[in-house]
């Protein structure tokens, strides 16, 4: 079982802090891109619902130390749920409310980014797959990225929004 250390904690403190200015910043620009004077979130209105989720994704990543069979993802998904349920009525609506104004394509850039860094990292491991894994690797990606976009039409289209 992996401990907790204060090396531990101070990385994840650190990573999660660089996530949320980029996600701050990120959701500023994303607001004012969007043309509509009532959707604009400045960086102090949307600080509250970012430090909630940055106390979730820590108390997350603090407990899955302990707990190694439960992924630290399980853990997050839990905290954020039981912190945000309509039924919990001490922290549902105000967790509810603060984090909405967090778009999720400013929050997803940074976690995407870091992924592509991540395998970034590991490219020289890549290039040993040889060129069928790099082919397959390509294919599944666009696969993917296609399949999402039908299902995104579909469901669009059949709401009528589109």
């Amino acid at each position: 079982m992996k401990k907790l250390t204060l090396e531990n904690f101070v990385e994840f403190v650190l990573i999660l802090t660089i996530t949320m200015v980029l996600v701050l910043i990120g959701n500023c620009i994303n607001t004012v891109t969007d043309k509509n004077p009532d959707t604009f979130v400045s960086v102090l209105d949307g600080l509250p619902g970012l430090l909630i989720l940055f106390g979730i994704a820590l108390a997350g990543l603090c407990v899955s130390r302990y707990t190694p069979k439960i992924p630290s993802i399980i853990w997050i998904t839990l905290f954020g749920v039981l912190l945000a349920m309509p039924y919990n009525t001490l922290t549902g609506p105000f967790v509810a409310e603060q984090v909405n104004k967090i778009g999720l394509l400013p929050a997803a850039t940074p976690v995407l980014a870091y992924a592509g860094v991540s395998i970034g990292k590991d490219w020289v491991e890549f290039k040993k797959i040889g060129w069928k894994g790099i082919l397959i690797s390509v294919l599944v990606m666009i696969g993917t990225y296609l399949g999402s976009a039908l299902i995104a039409q579909a469901i669009l289209t059949a709401q009528g929004i589109i």
